[in-house]
């Protein structure tokens, strides 16, 4: 079976997932009124209203009349669709939603050798999870606020918008290939945003903790659910920052675990050159 026609199965089937759990939760499920409910519902709806749109796109040839680059777009699409239906995986249909999610970002996910757009490969896949985990931070500190107790928590929380904003703009600069817009070149702006996020995010893993616990209950679970994502995004920024600096000089040193990034790094090389040109 092609890989298209898999790709095409993948779709359909986390379309009408997305649309039971929606439809189930809208009119049968009678979710409470809380903010995680509202983001439960979100979750499929912009899940399913983005995967129309992406098999409207493919079905009718239209993809060379869509100003963003497709071949950024579908994969963003899917791995955004895959972490929300897995944050609202309070239903057997979204976890099936999740599922067809991952499969479509298997079969779309760059392969050695090939040449793709930049979120196809692990550094576009990672910026996708970096902005993820950040929304859910603000999620778990805004309802209640928690950070307008002391400098440090609000310093933790300009840390989550600034990273957050920075990581957003480039999906929205890669997918809609404007990144040639930018005063300097594309890697070499990744490789300076790549360390400036991995310092703040590494002193927002020390101080939301440190400033937190002394304020709150140690057993608070949105304080230790906040804390523990921005230990995970600090790594993930970190990682990014790993794939940022190969991309810009390859004299860098290469560790036995850098090899297990090599083929991702080749494609995205390929792509920066081709987008610098």
């Amino acid at each position: 079976m092609c890989s298209t026609c898999r790709l095409f199965r993948m779709r359909v089937a986390a379309l009408l997932f997305t649309c039971v759990a929606f439809s189930a939760a809208a009119h049968g499920a009678h979710l409470p009124i809380t903010v995680m409910a509202d983001w439960c519902i979100f979750c499929w709806a912009f899940s399913f209203a983005c995967t129309l749109l992406v098999l409207l796109v493919e079905l009718f040839g239209l993809q060379a009349r869509v100003p963003v680059s497709w071949s950024n777009f579908p994969i963003t699409v899917a791995c955004y669709a895959t972490l929300l239906c897995l944050s609202a995986i309070s239903t057997v249909f979204s976890c099936l939603a999740a599922v067809a999610y991952m499969g479509e970002v298997s079969l779309s996910k760059a392969r050695p050798g090939e040449v793709a757009g930049y979120m196809a490969t692990a550094p576009g896949l990672l910026k996708v999870c970096q902005t993820f985990l950040a929304c859910i931070i603000f999620i778990l500190i805004s309802s209640p606020v928690t950070y307008d107790h002391h400098p440090a928590l609000t310093w933790c929380m300009a840390v989550y918008c600034i990273c957050f904003i920075v990581s957003m703009a480039v999906v929205v600069l890669c997918v809609g290939e404007w990144t040639g817009c930018l005063p300097i070149p594309f890697s070499k702006f990744l490789l300076a945003y790549g360390l400036l996020a991995v310092i703040m995010y590494l002193s927002a893993t020390i101080l939301w903790p440190v400033f937190q616990f002394n304020y709150r209950r140690n057993d608070d679970p949105d304080t230790i659910a906040a804390s523990v994502i921005t230990a995970i995004n600090f790594l993930l920024y970190f990682a990014d920052l790993v794939y940022s600096a190969r991309l810009v000089d390859p004299i860098f040193a290469k560790p036995v675990s850098m090899y297990l990034f090599e083929c991702d790094q080749i494609v995205a090389i390929q792509y920066l050159t081709s987008t610098v040109k």
